[in-house]
Parts: C-alpha cells; sequence; structure tokens
C-alpha cells in the first residue's frame, strides 16, 4: 500500500467539530457526576437509620451508618468518579471520531459536488458508516453527470443546426451563452 493511502486511512485531526465533541463529551461526563451523587445520596438515605460501632484510639464510639462511611464513600467515589470520567472521554472521543469524521468529509465533499463538481466520487475508509449513503450519492453524481453531459452534447447539435440552418445571429450567440453557462457552472 502506497504512502498516500496510509496516510489517507489515518486521521490526525481528532477535535472534527470541536464545539459539537466538546458538548458531547461534557453531557456525557455530567450523566456520570449526576448517577455518581444519586448514588452516594441512595446510600446515605438508606443507611441513615443505621448505627455503626467503630474504634478509634482505642475506644468503641458509636455513630450513624451514614456519617461513619462518609469518608470512605467520598473517597471511592472520586477516585470512582476520576478514572470514569477519563476513560469516558477516551470512549466518547474515540466514537463521537468515528461518527463524526466520516459525516465531515462526506459535507465537504457534498459541498464541492453543489458547487457543480459532477466529477467528484465520494470515499470513505473501509470501516467508516455511511457507505450506502456515499454509494447512492455517487450514483446520483454520476447520473447528473450524465445528464448534464448530453444536454451540453445536445446544445452543442443545436448550435451547429443553427449555423447551417442560417438562423439569426442572436439566436446563435444565445445558444453559445446557454453552453457557456453550462460549462461555467459544472465540470465535465
Amino acid at each position: 500500500m502506497s504512502q498516500k493511502a496510509d496516510a489517507y486511512k489515518k486521521r490526525k485531526v481528532h477535535f472534527i467539530k470541536k464545539d459539537f465533541q466538546f458538548r458531547f463529551i461534557l453531557k456525557f461526563c455530567l450523566i456520570i457526576l449526576a448517577g455518581v451523587t444519586i448514588s452516594t445520596g441512595a446510600l446515605f438515605f438508606f443507611s441513615s437509620g443505621t448505627l455503626t460501632s467503630s474504634f478509634q484510639d482505642s475506644r468503641l464510639v458509636i455513630k450513624s451508618t451514614s456519617l461513619a462511611i462518609l469518608p470512605i464513600v467520598l473517597y471511592t467515589n472520586l477516585i470512582t468518579l476520576g478514572m470514569i470520567t477519563l476513560a469516558s472521554i477516551a470512549i466518547t472521543l474515540i466514537v463521537s471520531h468515528r461518527l463524526f469524521g466520516p459525516l465531515y468529509r462526506f459535507e465537504m465533499d457534498l459541498k464541492e459536488i453543489g458547487a457543480g463538481n459532477l466529477l467528484k466520487q465520494i470515499h470513505l475508509r473501509k470501516e467508516d458508516q455511511l457507505k450506502d449513503c456515499v454509494a447512492c450519492v455517487n450514483t446520483m453524481t454520476t447520473g447528473l453527470h450524465r445528464k448534464v453531459s448530453d444536454i451540453r452534447g445536445e446544445a452543442d447539435q443545436v448550435i451547429k443546426s443553427a449555423s447551417r440552418e442560417k438562423v439569426p445571429e442572436e439566436i446563435i450567440e444565445e445558444l453559445n451563452r446557454l453552453r457557456q453557462g453550462i460549462d461555467a457552472r459544472f465540470k465535465l
């Protein structure tokens, strides 16, 4: 495989639509934070009516279970929250990149086709999604290219016929402008 093909398969930019990806990751992390908060609240609610005995400085201490486990629960939740947040950021970045990378390329290629380049074919990597959609757009673009080429050919035939038939020069000039308009709008 050539170096160009290898470079094509690897994306160098991980943040494609930065605002969207940042909001996506932030929302995901807020959901995790809400889950940790709810589970901690539920733990304290269900343990509030119980007592726990422990030894502190060689003395027997009886406390509410929720107050006795508070420091341990907070440390455990902070560590878990930190690890899950880092893992979530990595996973959502990878997932959003795999989803929006091809969409971004697709969007750029569609803009080029919309600008009149009917020779443009959209290519995505093998593992990218939207293969069926890309195939349909490529078929559509090929069909549009063929139809516009046919119209251009017919315009050429009309111009040749008009020149042979001694049609007034204004009509031939208008037909030439029409053909030039086709050439200007589409890359054939």
